[in-house]
C-alpha cells in the first residue's frame, strides 16, 4: 500500500510545477500584448496622420458633391 502523505507530496509538486508553468506562459503573454499594443498605437497614430495628410473629404453616397 502507498503511503497517503507521499501521494499528497506527488499531486502537491505536480500542482506547483502546473502553476510555475502558467506563470512562465501569462509572463510571456503580458509581452505579447504589450508590443501588440505598441504596434496598434503606432498604426493608429500613422493612420491619422495620413487622413490629416489628405485634401479634401470623403463623399458618402447620399452627399452632393460641392459644385452642385
Amino acid at each position: 500500500m502507498t503511503d497517503p502523505l507521499l501521494s499528497v507530496e506527488e499531486r502537491l509538486a505536480h500542482l506547483i510545477r502546473m502553476m510555475d508553468d502558467m506563470s512562465d506562459v501569462i509572463a510571456r503573454q503580458d509581452g505579447e500584448i504589450a508590443r501588440l499594443r505598441q504596434q496598434v498605437d503606432m498604426l493608429m497614430h500613422r493612420e491619422a496622420e495620413r487622413q490629416s495628410e489628405q485634401p479634401g473629404g470623403v463623399v458618402l453616397g447620399d452627399e452632393r458633391p460641392p459644385h452642385y
